[in-house]
């Protein structure tokens, strides 16, 4: 068993092409002997945003602090603290703070994707 606290996570930036203003921690992952899936929680900083991608897997997220817009490909959805998010596979996405606060969320990943 592993307890942490997201202080305690080291923050890095996150360093994809099309990412601005976006930190990345790690607090539980395969270095911990998770088999199957990662917790990565990412930090967006205003006007930052993530890289307009798309992954294999599904992503599953949570909103912790902060607003802004999901992107479902081309359309903005609003997103704010207490929201849930399915990205399902291949779907092309971004996360953009859009608010004065950092965007604060969690994202969960199968380790492979980590």
């Amino acid at each position: 068993m592993k307890i942490t606290n997201l202080p305690e996570c080291e923050s890095l930036p996150v360093a994809m092409k099309g990412a601005k203003g976006a930190s990345r921690q790690l607090p539980i992952g395969k270095t911990d002997g998770a088999p199957n899936f990662s917790i990565r929680v990412f930090t967006l900083e205003p006007g930052g945003h993530t890289p307009h991608h798309i992954h294999e897997s599904e992503h599953l997220n949570y909103v912790m602090e902060g607003s802004g817009v999901a992107m479902e490909g081309d359309t903005p959805r609003p997103i704010s603290k207490g929201d849930f998010v399915l990205v399902t596979p291949h779907e092309k996405h971004q996360y953009r703070n859009t608010g004065t606060e950092p965007l604060v969320f969690m994202c969960m990943v199968p380790t492979e994707f980590e």
